[in-house]
């Protein structure tokens, strides 16, 4: 069980608890069930690297307490 930290840089930060073996999809339905905001809509990204969906957090070497950015789209 990792905890990532997600900042839309809007004055929101959310930590979600989540598996490695999770992919970027099932980690925004976690995001989207804290913030409201449906799950298609938002996009997960560091730096320039936007994420896709069926990639695994482990495959992306996304380690507990890492933060990551969150956009709306």
């Amino acid at each position: 069980m990792i905890e990532v930290v997600l900042n839309d840089r809007l004055g929101k930060k959310v930590r979600v608890k989540c598996n490695e073996d999770d992919t970027i999809g099932d980690l925004k339905k976690l995001v989207a069930a804290q913030t409201g905001t449906r799950a298609d809509k938002i996009r997960i990204q560091k730096w320039y690297n936007v994420y896709k969906d069926h990639i695994t957090l482990a495959d992306y070497e996304i380690h507990d307490g890492m933060g990551l950015e969150l956009y709306y789209n």
